[in-house]
């Protein structure tokens, strides 16, 4: 029988602007209020904690091979020390064409890094994270 997975970075009730109040860098504090804005309008949900220190926006349903299920966020990003993180959970292996425009980062599978907001093209970063979105609802149940 299925079990539902009980992962370790779940949604919490901490508030993503006290969360953002505590990033002690301030450059990297007013780029992270820059992105709870920017993921708020282009995904039209309301900002929620994942973990001590990712900002979701959205979640999805997944079922491994076992047939055990799991939700987690649809698209967040983390301000983490030295960089911005940010998640879109299809991954980016498909959207080369976005990424060459984008600007300076590093990939991970589901995870861009990157400086400083300044450095990219953030009409590029609207355009990823709607994508990520609508190729996640082709395979996954989001809400």
């Amino acid at each position: 029988m299925p079990k539902k997975i009980v992962l370790k970075t779940k949604e919490t009730k901490r508030s993503p602007a006290a969360f953002l109040n505590t990033v002690t860098d301030k450059e990297q504090r007013t780029d992270a209020k820059k992105l709870l804005a920017l993921f708020r309008k282009v995904t039209g949900k309301q900002p929620k904690m994942w973990g001590p220190s990712i900002i979701g926006f959205g979640s999805y349903t997944y079922t491994r091979s076992n047939g055990d299920v799991g939700e987690f966020l649809a698209t967040g990003f983390s301000p983490r020390k030295g960089n911005l993180t940010l998640y879109i959970m299809p991954g980016y292996q498909n959207y080369d064409d976005m990424l060459k425009k984008l600007g300076p980062h590093k990939l991970g599978k589901s995870c861009l890094d990157i400086k400083e907001l300044e450095d990219i093209d953030t009409q590029v970063l609207e355009k990823l994270i709607k994508r990520g979105l609508v190729d996640l609802k082709k395979t996954h149940l989001v809400k």
